[in-house]
């Protein structure tokens, strides 16, 4: 154990044992038959219902894997004491990742069937990173499409990111905060994602505070005397109106005599439509018309949808479990596919889980991903082609840029068809159109594999 934290995290700084054992089998395989020409995998979701589309995010995370893919004197002990052949381990031993990597930028709006990365290497290599490329890119797209479908139900209304204490883990957590954030998040109240990512941080109190205390218009007072200039005050402990009118008296008598006010209050249980409704008026009654109200409490886009429908007058949302854990649809069926090696297009052909073969591109028309065309990559189509190399042999073509990714994003969603926007979305994922060379390679690769 000494080589390991007891959460699990390597110490060696190296990535290489972040794979499954099959791949390694196969690994050998391929050396042993000096099976070792150029391949390339495309990543990409299948449809679900769920999720009629998807905030593409994890590609920065994918390049960062492949600077650190590597193999020292710790991981090759472990691999042979699995069995691992002499020369499998000298050959992993020696290994840096070469290619380059196709990817959509962090951030792009994409359809299932159209790749979010493909990943073009001597076959070894790129079977190699199969299952950690599809472990950071799978959970941080989950994320990210949840946090932007609360967005928009939001529908300019901040979106908070209170669900660090539900993520599947420490580091789950910090990668959480970001994915939200680039969704459409304003902050979060994750410090360690505050301060690795510089994501604003936000926070008022729990229920314990106010229960530590042995009456809550004292609580208030006292976190109002302690954070004048932070004063957002949880009212629902007991009585939720009794608490608004204790907080109003705490502005009136203790903050604006300093020359503070009211940040806001927090509702966190009942039903907070009706509940926003009767704090709205109490504020506004009390002169407090910039106090703002924020929400929170198993909430989700259908829940906030539902409340910006009544017209709750809630400024901000903070969403916990469900968005990092992307509760309602937890996993996706992300896959990572080999559809080319040594110059010849390849494909799967068993029914709902076919694969379109050779290497490709997404054209994009102007007007959205309505009219989204998948084909291979030099063919002629129109519209903005969305893969671009983001690295080549070591080298990172495409620096990952947190506002940049937000405004794409932002930019994306806007296209969206208004029917995938809101609850309820639409029956089945829509797909994109197949390009006609990429139906004629489909038919030849189909000719050669059945004759």
């Amino acid at each position: 154990m000494t080589g390991h934290r007891r959460d699990g995290s390597a110490r060696t700084g190296r990535a290489g044992l972040c794979t499954d054992l099959y791949e390694l089998r196969m690994v050998e395989s391929y050396l042993r038959r000096g099976m070792t020409g150029p391949a390339t995998f495309s990543l990409f979701v299948r449809p679900a219902a769920a999720r009629p589309w998807y905030v593409a995010f994890g590609v920065q995370r994918l390049v960062e894997l492949l600077e650190s893919f590597r193999y020292g004197d710790e991981e090759l002990a472990y691999l042979r004491s699995q069995g691992i052949g002499e020369e499998t381990l000298d050959w992993l031993g020696a290994l840096e990742p070469t290619g380059q990597v196709w990817a959509v930028p962090d951030g792009t709006v994409v359809l299932a069937q159209e790749p979010i990365a493909e990943v073009s290497a001597p076959l070894p290599v790129a079977q190699l990173l199969e299952t950690a490329a599809l472990n950071l890119v799978q959970y941080s797209t989950a994320v990210a499409t949840k946090a932007a479908r609360c967005a928009l139900a939001a529908e300019g209304r901040r979106l908070a990111d209170f669900g660090f204490r539900r993520a599947h883990g420490i580091e789950t957590g910090v990668e959480a905060a970001l994915a939200a954030f680039v969704g459409g998040g304003f902050a979060t109240s994750n410090v360690e994602a505050g301060r690795r990512h510089g994501i604003p941080v936000t926070g008022t109190m729990a229920h314990s505070y106010i229960q530590a205390f042995n009456d809550e218009r004292d609580a208030f007072g006292a976190f109002a005397g302690d954070h004048p200039d932070h004063t957002v005050l949880l009212v629902d402990t007991y009585d939720t109106l009794e608490g608004v009118r204790r907080a109003i008296a705490v502005a009136e008598e203790e903050l604006a005599p300093r020359g503070h006010r009211l940040q806001g209050i927090r509702l966190d249980s009942g039903d907070l439509g009706d509940l926003a409704q009767q704090s709205r008026k109490l504020l506004d009654d009390a002169g407090l018309h910039d106090t703002e109200i924020f929400a929170s409490g198993s909430l989700d886009e259908y829940r906030i949808h539902e409340l910006v429908g009544e017209q709750a007058p809630i400024d901000a949302f903070g969403v916990g479990s469900a968005l990092t854990t992307s509760s309602d649809h937890p996993a996706l069926d992300i896959v990572y596919k080999l559809v080319d090696y040594d110059g010849r297009s390849v494909a799967k052909f068993s029914g709902a889980k076919s694969t379109w073969p050779g290497r490709k591109q997404v054209f994009r028309p102007a007007d959205g991903p309505d009219g989204d065309v998948l084909s291979l990559r030099d063919a002629d189509e129109a519209g903005r082609r969305l893969l671009e190399p983001v690295w080549r042999d070591g080298a990172v073509l495409l620096p990952f840029d947190a506002a940049a990714t937000r405004e794409r994003v932002t930019t994306g969603l806007a296209a969206l068809p208004a029917a995938w926007r809101l609850p309820p979305y639409p029956g089945e994922a829509p797909l994109p159109r197949i390009g006609a060379a990429l139906v004629a390679e489909a038919g030849r690769v189909r000719e050669a594999a059945f004759g």
